[in-house]
């Protein structure tokens, strides 16, 4: 029920061409996926994120254990009937959720022990229970369970943090059981080169589907994530999906294909749009800015997005400025078809043997001075 074809790589870097196989449906990668956290892209409903030319969406199993409840996504059918989408869902494990809590947790080799952010109440995650709770939401792709270590971190503490994540892989692996689910390792290791390399073959002689990696993009420099990116990948299969978790900016995107990563995902587009910010071919916009009050152009006149054809700078702003929802809707729907359209002007760039001349180009329209 699961499959992933490598089509191409591209002659001038990493980057690579595939398609993935799932139960609910093909997806193109390179891929970025729109967060929905709760069982829904903030804002949008299900048909407009299709509509987008989104092909996979991410949601959290933490969020969703505490509220509605494995009991009411069960009875209704799963997540995918529950939200009414019926393409492909990638679940987190949890991890990055609960190790945020930090002074809520407690660590032990059986799981993690943490106080809900809701109501305080007492709660367990393990392993098992991670793998249970992604199994009753049938996710199409479910993330082991591991730790996503804090940056910075001592030697000492990642290491220690790194094996305890490879052997809760191990009792994910041996708890899963559902062959319409990929359950997917996911590396850790810190800025730590050795580490890294450690983690990777371990959960490489695991025969996992795919890999992701973790534990990057967490308040490091660029240049580092890339450096630590470009080292981690070499030690995963090519014939199999390499997943980048957490990463939503055009740059990091492109530096991330660059190294050879299939899939990635990130609050980032969604979040930002409901600040007002908007990201555009030429760079980030604040359409709540004075400077917009009396601009009728589009967001992005380059932009073909459902806002861009019908409303302008000066209606969005004044959507901001009147706090009517509508404004959030309308830069969410803009945010999230510029990184999917973007996306897929990469994968045609990979497949034209172009990509690194399309990276050039689209940093200097954006302002990036890489």
């Amino acid at each position: 029920m699961f499959k992933f074809e490598l089509l191409k790589t591209a002659k001038d870097s990493k980057a690579r061409l595939g398609k993935i196989t799932t139960p609910h449906g093909d997806i193109e990668t390179p891929i970025f996926m729109p967060v929905g956290t709760r069982a829904t892209v903030k804002t949008m409903t299900p048909h407009e994120v299709k509509d987008l030319g989104a092909q996979i969406i991410l949601s959290n199993t933490y969020h969703l254990f505490l509220k509605p409840g494995m009991d009411i996504i069960e009875k209704a059918g799963g997540l995918h009937k529950f939200m009414q989408w019926d393409g492909p869902i990638l679940t987190d494990s949890g991890g990055f959720q609960v190790f945020s809590l930090s002074d809520s947790r407690k660590i032990t080799e059986e799981g993690v022990s943490f106080r809900s952010h809701i109501d305080g109440s007492l709660k367990f995650l393990s392993p098992e229970i991670s793998m249970d709770i992604q199994h009753t939401l049938g996710s199409d792709i479910m993330m082991a369970f591991d730790e996503c270590a804090p940056y910075p971190a001592t030697y000492e503490y990642i290491e220690d943090s790194m094996m305890r994540t490879t052997r809760w892989a191990q009792r994910c692996k041996d708890h899963h059981h559902n062959e319409n689910q990929a359950l997917f390792g996911i590396v850790q290791g810190g800025m730590y080169k050795d580490l890294r390399e450690i983690s990777a073959k371990d959960l490489v002689a695991m025969d996992f589907p795919g890999y992701a990696v973790g534990g990057l993009s967490v308040g490091e420099p660029l240049e580092l994530m890339e450096e630590i990116l470009d080292f981690t990948t070499d030690f995963l299969p090519e014939d199999k999906p390499r997943y980048l978790m957490g990463v939503g900016s055009p740059d990091y995107l492109f530096e991330a294909v660059e190294r050879g990563i299939d899939m990635a995902d990130c609050v980032l587009p969604t979040r930002i749009a409901r600040n007002g910010t908007i990201m555009t071919s030429k760079g980030k916009l604040v359409v709540k800015n004075a400077a917009y009050k009396e601009d009728f152009r589009p967001l992005d006149e380059t932009c073909g997005c459902y806002t861009c054809r019908n409303f302008s700078r000066a209606y969005v702003r004044h959507l901001f400025n009147t706090d009517e929802i509508l404004g959030l809707r309308l830069a969410t729907i803009h945010n999230l078809h510029f990184l999917i359209h973007l996306m897929e002007d990469i994968r045609e760039s990979i497949r034209e043997d172009r990509f690194l001349e399309f990276k050039d180009d689209f940093y200097r329209e954006y302002g990036y001075n890489k």
